[in-house]
């Protein structure tokens, strides 16, 4: 049995003071001193020495906004007048997709490597849209001895990357095919290329080290690819602008490459294909209504690796009501297996994967595996705020950050996703995720749930009116989309 893979963390602590959720306010004039005040006892300590804490603040307000959510001294005082409030601020952060709540979340992981909890307990809604939608089968989380972390069950999170063959075929008890070139990612992520808002200082760099360090695969446009990525040939995987021209330059020893959809890109791949037989093409096209033919078309012809790129909210590129990434791999998925060819490709998908439950349930519909970008550069502190975008200062002067500090920030936010995937499959029975690809019966869909429970009383659900969206990003997926209600 082969080595169990782990990715090692170490404490990155925060360069600035990230914004906070919670906070205690407390009302003076009720206050009777108590000698053993309750927030002596605070577990974090935030409020044992509050007057020499605050001497060294920036803003009060910047300090009382750390509180953990625990509501011990809350409950405890004996005159009530302590009250959780939630920071303005931390209300302002992100948007409708990559809320408050996970970006703090990631900066958790990202600090400290380890699977993030809530002391104040569960507040979100039952359910939602997209993936919120959708609930994994967690019955075989009775067993005690299902513990993949600590070591009592082997739970394998690889995944295979390339073409595969259809059937095996044998002549005088000897192989007569060759197999097609195969490379395998220890976690079904590999990371996508940086958004042009983190096109800064060292970052790219960064996140390509980081991958290369856990042994996932990260999408470098040519144009930022410099001698030290092109090292790290078996990680970066170059995404080729002009790949007419073929790899050449600092691509030529990359174990896979990936192009752009077009007319004639299988052309492309032959050539590509040709110039080094050993090396992976990776296809990249946009998630459109059409996408399913177009990927059964590709697969027929020989395509090895298909990249199906969604916007940053995980919408495919529509004029009106884009489908979620859920429903959209789940009807590529389905294609393929109905035509026979589902085994033969490797499928991939991007945008809108914000938490280690999204990986998860993204397999769940059809894709082996998954791109991530907006989450690490949230992993390096960033806030979504926009700032940058329009000319302004950035608040934590992302410019300026460390590159070993950015790589360890990267590396501890996937092993915190690494350390979730195993608990998540472990809780549904699973030891191998290449099963996990479009097993929908280990999990339960909101909409067939209602549609079964409440559907012979009340009929159909009447449809929402969509959110319209004003700036869907172009197929890149990098960029943050936004969105206005119409309700």
């Amino acid at each position: 049995m082969p080595l169990k893979y782990h990715i090692h963390t170490e404490p990155a602590p925060p360069r600035v003071r990230p914004v906070g959720k919670l906070g205690i306010v407390e009302w003076r004039e009720d206050c009777s001193s108590c000698h053993n005040c309750v927030k002596r006892g605070c577990i974090y300590d935030f409020y044992r020495s509050e007057a020499d804490a605050l001497r060294n603040e920036t803003g009060y307000l910047d300090y009382i906004y750390q509180c953990k959510g625990c509501l011990n001294c809350v409950q405890d005082c004996t005159k009530g007048i302590l009250t959780r409030v939630v920071n303005p601020e931390y209300q302002r952060l992100g948007d409708e997709h990559y809320t408050p709540e996970i970006i703090l979340t990631t900066w958790y992981q990202a600090e400290t490597g380890r699977i993030p909890v809530s002391g104040a307990g569960y507040g979100g809604r039952f359910s939602g849209p997209g993936f919120d939608s959708m609930w994994t089968d967690m019955s075989e989380i009775v067993r005690p001895t299902r513990d993949g972390i600590h070591g009592r069950e082997y739970i394998s999170t690889s995944v295979d990357v390339g073409r595969k063959l259809a059937h095996l075929s044998f002549h005088e008890g000897q192989l007569s095919v060759s197999p097609p070139p195969l490379l395998e990612s220890p976690m079904p992520v590999m990371f996508e290329a940086t958004a042009p808002r983190w096109h800064r200082g060292k970052i790219v760099r960064s996140i390509a080290r980081a991958a290369a360090q856990i042994g996932l695969f990260a999408v470098v446009p040519t144009g930022d690819l410099s001698p030290e990525l092109s090292a790290l040939d078996r990680s970066v995987v170059p995404w080729l602008e002009h790949a007419r021209k073929g790899a050449g330059g600092a691509a030529l020893a990359a174990a896979m490459v990936m192009v752009s959809d077009s007319d004639d890109v299988m052309a492309v791949q032959a050539s590509l294909k040709k110039e080094n037989a050993g090396r992976i093409v990776a296809i990249r096209l946009g998630a459109t209504p059409a996408v399913a033919g177009r990927v059964l078309e590709l697969v027929a012809e020989g395509a090895e690796v298909l990249h199906l790129v969604f916007d940053a909210h995980g919408r495919e590129e529509a004029p009106s009501n884009p489908r979620h990434m859920r429903d959209v791999l789940r009807e590529v998925h389905g294609a393929l297996v109905k035509e026979g060819m589902r085994d033969l490709v490797t499928l991939s998908a991007s945008g809108g994967i914000a938490l280690a439950e999204h990986v998860a349930k993204a397999v769940i519909c059809g894709a082996d595996l998954v791109a991530v970008d907006v989450p690490l550069g949230i992993a390096l502190e960033c806030r979504l705020c926009g700032e940058c975008e329009q000319g302004q200062a950035c608040p934590i002067a992302l410019d300026d950050v460390d590159p070993e500090y950015a790589t360890r920030r990267v590396i501890n936010l996937m092993g915190a996703w690494h350390q979730q995937l195993i608990e998540l499959m472990g809780a549904m029975g699973l030891r191998e995720a290449r099963r996990l690809r479009g097993e929908t019966g280990r999990c339960m869909f909101f909409e067939d749930l209602e549609r079964e429970t409440f559907g012979r009383l009340f009929g159909a659900r009447k449809a929402e009116e969509p959110a319209q969206v004003t700036s869907q990003p172009p197929s890149a997926g990098c960029g943050l989309a936004a969105v206005t209600s119409n309700k």
